[in-house]
């Protein structure tokens, strides 16, 4: 079972739930797909780590053999490609490493190299499997490293997906099974809740939602999902004591009887729900 993690901004404890529900599974994998920061490894620090390099794949064009003909450049929907000064010039930042130039290139002109992007970190706390994603400072697109991390998912997985709703998101939610929405009972929270709960609709995902830093009920929050027939999962009391905890590193599971209840009663949902 695949359990991705959403929530619509940074902040809203996404990795809270997600690192928590991981020590609450047991024997379970946790993937940090936040490649840009990830933090989950402060929370469950691994153990005989192993790092592999991941390299995106470019496109190289052979001159002597290029014709012209541009069809690579009218091929590419992203536009990671122009023809200038009678040659193509590929944009690295935009380029998805699909392949398709090299596919339509008639004279086989087109060939593919890697470019590092990030390292994948491998390890283990306790019985839960850590993979981490790390992107290189300056890159553009975590894409190809967010699916080389997806690759490792193995039994129950836990995906810590991006905050947002941005394609890298939609990447670590295609496969899941399941998508908890974390939400801040915020006005500003709750807007960008709904947008990541439209993501997960229009990828048919079911969905529940879990509430964190509640002091109380925030109506438009509650409303909204009585009307999307959203469940919410549990309900993370604003309080002093777990975010202190949280603050240092501590993994609240093992910590806080509150949350150990909390983060037991949600794994047990969730199973019964996919």
């Amino acid at each position: 079972m695949k359990i991705a993690c959403l929530s619509g901004k940074g902040g809203a404890g996404k990795t809270l739930v997600a690192v928590n529900l991981a020590a609450a599974a047991g024997c379970a994998t946790y993937i940090d797909c936040d490649v840009e920061e990830p933090n989950g490894r402060l929370f469950l620090p691994p153990q005989e780590t192993t790092q592999t390099e991941i390299c995106s794949l470019l496109p190289a064009f052979d001159a002597k053999k290029c014709t012209g003909c541009k069809q690579c450049v009218s091929f590419c929907r992203f536009h990671a490609l122009m023809y200038v000064k009678e040659k193509p010039v590929v944009f690295p930042e935009v380029c998805h490493s699909c392949g398709g130039c090299a596919l339509v290139c008639p004279e086989g002109a087109v060939s593919e190299q890697k470019k590092p992007v990030g390292v994948l970190e491998t390890g283990r706390y306790g019985d839960i499997r850590v993979i981490t994603g790390i992107l290189h400072p300056g890159e553009a697109s975590g894409i190809p490293l967010i699916r080389a991390a997806l690759r490792q998912a193995q039994g129950d997985t836990i995906i810590d997906c991006p905050p947002g709703s941005a394609c890298s998101v939609m990447e670590c939610v295609m496969d899941a099974d399941y998508c908890i929405l974390v939400a801040e009972p915020t006005a500003f929270g709750f807007h960008n809740f709904k947008m990541v709960h439209e993501l997960a609709a229009l990828l048919h995902k079911p969905c529940g939602v879990v509430i964190n830093k509640q002091e109380q009920p925030y109506a438009p929050l509650e409303a909204f999902c009585r009307e999307q027939g959203l469940p919410i999962l549990a309900r993370i009391p604003y309080d002093r004591t777990l975010a202190a905890q949280a603050a240092a590193g501590r993994l609240v599971f093992r910590h806080s009887d509150t949350a150990r209840q909390i983060f037991t009663a949600l794994w047990a949902q969730i199973g019964g729900a996919v």
